[in-house]
């Protein structure tokens, strides 16, 4: 709608600050975590690769087969789950287009409303707060923050969990 993609403007603001001498060169070279870009490289082939390979889906899938016979609220927690998971292995985007069709096809099974089940993979979707290669932020203020890997786990699996309870009971 005539809005320039992120990915140009931020390429444009870069060279601004370069070429209004905000920062030199050496400068803005040095302010790149090389650790980083390898953690966010690392997580796009891995994120390729699960979804590619049909691994991820084929999980979810099994997973939510394996809760479909108790409910709609255990295949909703089956969906949630196996949505946080992907989660943290390929951007939300991935993550909630490949548990949509499954989500939609167990609400048919189960009896259960379509939209409930597709708002709550969306929302599951953005709860990456695990680790920093699931999220983009996550991972940008990774290495300026000076955290750990272990620092998502321990901070976010509370956060994690009672945004699955939430989901469960409220959707």
């Amino acid at each position: 709608s005539g809005w320039l993609p992120i990915l140009h403007a931020s390429l444009l603001g870069a060279l601004a600050v370069l070429a209004t001498r905000i920062l030199s060169l050496h400068e803005a070279r040095a302010a790149i975590e090389v650790d980083v870009l390898v953690v966010i490289a690392a997580s796009f082939g891995v994120g390729a690769a699960i979804e590619s390979s049909g691994l991820a889906a084929a999980i979810g899938h099994a997973i939510v087969q394996a809760a479909s016979g108790l409910g709609w609220r255990a295949a909703l927690a089956a969906i949630l789950l196996a949505t946080i998971v992907l989660t943290e292995f390929i951007s939300n985007n991935a993550a909630a287009a490949l548990m949509f069709p499954i989500a939609i096809a167990t609400a048919a099974e189960v009896g259960a409303d379509p939209r409930r089940l597709a708002i709550a993979v969306a929302i599951a979707a953005s709860c990456s707060f695990l680790t920093p290669v699931g999220y983009q932020t996550n991972t940008m203020v990774y290495g300026p923050g000076g955290y750990r890997f272990g620092d998502y786990w321990r901070l976010g699996a509370p956060l994690t969990a009672l945004a699955f309870a939430w989901l469960v009971v409220a959707v």
